[in-house]
């Protein structure tokens, strides 16, 4: 999370040292919403006079002006963000960070004013933090899956699931397939929940989701245990067979590995392919598996 002094969570820094350091201390975010909407406005004039210092003579006197006179700006917009339940000075300080990469691209030469431009790069920074920080799992990682999330969002009426009705409708707006709205929803309405709540009952604490989620897998002597049983089954098994005569091999493949449900050969159908009775058959098997036995134990 970031940091939650004011001064330092507002104020932005860029890569090129450009700081927008306020005299004294701002206090809290009231302050600092206060400062800047006390900065004064460019004209167009001299908007375009400091782009184009900082474009020609990397000028970051200018881009300082440029960045300060539109930090209400980003005020304006992060609030329209409070929904997400995060903290408002950090999506401020998000919105910054866009308002510098805005003025960094900015060309006065396009007829275009930077208030205009800069919107895009500190939604896009606003957006990407709330999909980072609004939920621990990633709910949009499309482009078309971000669209949506936010799109569905300022178009549902209430936190109520909605209605197949509501559903086609919202489809038919936003211009996207009604599976698609049902999914972003049905992402959006899953909740965070903790692995591990620590509580004074223990029985409470049995039935948290780190009961019954946890896998002892990786545990070191487990792992080393199924490490060895892989090794036996793939090598060990090879090794154990190749000591066996060629008749020997075939009853053993038959009767255990044939089949992975191990519905194997009885002992009367390889009789009749060997000729001879199955008493004879059990015994070279019996006697097979105990060769095979003594070789795999060197892989146990």
């Amino acid at each position: 999370m970031k940091a939650t002094s004011t001064q330092t969570a507002l104020v932005p820094m860029g890569s090129h040292a450009l700081t927008l350091g306020f005299p004294g201390s701002l206090g809290n975010i009231e302050a600092y919403i206060s400062a800047v909407n006390r900065i004064p406005m460019l004209t167009h004039e001299e908007e375009t006079s400091l782009a184009r210092r900082l474009r020609e003579k990397n000028d970051l006197q200018a881009a300082q002006k440029l960045v300060m006179s539109h930090l209400r700006l980003v005020v304006s917009i992060a609030r329209g963000y409070l929904g997400y339940g995060l903290p408002h000075a950090d999506l401020i300080q998000e919105g910054n960070i866009g308002l510098m990469k805005a003025v960094k691209r900015f060309d006065p030469d396009q007829g275009v004013r930077l208030v205009s431009y800069a919107m895009h790069w500190i939604k896009a920074e606003i957006h990407e933090y709330i999909l980072k920080n609004w939920r621990l799992v990633k709910i949009a990682t499309t482009k078309a899956q971000r669209k949506l999330f936010f799109n569905l969002r300022s178009h549902k009426e209430s936190l109520d699931a909605m209605t197949p009705a509501q559903v086609e409708d919202l489809a038919k707006t936003l211009n996207v397939k009604r599976e698609e709205v049902i999914e972003m929803e049905t992402r959006m309405s899953g909740h965070d929940i903790a692995l591990d709540a620590p509580s004074d009952d223990e029985d409470d604490n049995k039935f948290a989701p780190i009961a019954y989620l946890s896998s002892d897998a990786a545990e070191p002597t487990k792992a080393l245990e199924a490490k060895q049983y892989d090794r036996m089954q793939s090598e060990g098994l090879e090794a154990a067979l190749e000591k066996l005569d060629p008749r020997s091999r075939r009853i053993v493949e038959a009767r255990w590995l044939s089949n992975d449900d191990g519905s194997g050969a009885t002992l009367h159908e390889l009789a009749d392919e060997f000729g001879v009775s199955a008493e004879r058959i059990r015994q070279i098997e019996s006697a097979a598996l105990k060769k095979m036995k003594g070789t795999l134990a060197a892989y146990a």
